[in-house]
């Protein structure tokens, strides 16, 4: 069986699962140029746990719409998966193994992380799906080694998904229209992302993305709290310490949210 890529996709708004964007556009091609995956595990930003990974063990997940002030339709969006109870009891051992303390919770649903961009690549919602957390107040680093922990479920078919946003600053939205003038501070900032993600990975590119907030441009004001980029460093790892990126979609909505999809193989 092929080893499936790892993916890092930017979710942006919950609009994504209505309102048309090339991002949306995008990722409602993706999931057809993939080989079927047999099970997706997703890395969220939108699930935090302290002290270790929690990992979802529901069989049905149920859809957790996790926002507020949006139309009514997106409360309407029901995205039925099945869960993945026995690859959760898998992947948990994997990560006791590497050292992890992991949390087991046996109800926890998707929330738009994972469901938002899952209905748009696989509509039919019948490949299992399974959302580990990511740490609260962990480092990039320490998410890279939960990854990494993962990457064999890859050999077995298993698409490994880290979503989040490549820049996420709601603070910079103020109603401007989706496809307002791109932000210097947020194209600045995925630029420099992109010469270190796109190609082959090597010490100096990875201690420079592990380093981010002190090197790249804009940082802090692309990411005031870094729980929307973790997912990313989670996909990286999972495709081991000889990644190769590709950047597979760029784009920027409401002039601040850069839409970027990175695979690693």
């Amino acid at each position: 069986m092929t080893s499936l890529p790892a993916l890092f996709i930017s979710h942006g708004s919950p609009m994504l699962a209505i309102q048309d964007s090339p991002a949306r556009r995008f990722l409602l091609g993706l999931g057809k140029s993939l080989p079927r995956p047999e099970a997706i595990v997703v890395f969220s930003a939108h699930w935090e746990a302290l002290g270790g990974p929690a990992v979802s063990f529901a069989e049905r997940p149920e859809t957790i719409h996790d926002f507020g002030g949006f139309p009514a339709a997106l409360f309407e969006i029901d995205y039925p998966a099945p869960g993945a109870p026995q690859l959760a009891g898998k992947l948990a051992g994997l990560l006791e193994q590497a050292g992890h303390a992991v949390k087991r919770s046996p109800a926890r649903g998707l929330d738009h992380g994972a469901w938002v961009p899952l209905r748009l690549m696989y509509p039919e919602a019948d490949i299992p799906v399974l959302q580990v957390s990511i740490l609260r107040g962990g480092t990039p680093a320490e998410h890279e080694r939960l990854g990494s922990a993962l990457s064999e479920l890859r050999r077995d078919g298993v698409l490994v998904i880290g979503s989040g946003s490549l820049t996420h600053n709601l603070h910079e939205f103020r109603g401007q229209g989706i496809d307002a003038p791109v932000q210097a501070w947020a194209g600045e900032f995925a630029a420099w992302m992109h010469e270190r993600l796109n190609g082959q990975m090597n010490e100096e590119r990875r201690a420079a993305l592990l380093d981010y907030r002190s090197r790249a441009p804009h940082a802090a004001r692309n990411h005031p709290t870094d729980e929307h980029l973790l997912p990313m460093f989670a996909a990286l790892g999972a495709a081991g310490t000889e990644a190769r990126g590709e950047r597979l979609h760029g784009s920027v909505e409401y002039g601040v949210l850069a839409m970027d999809v990175y695979a690693f193989y």
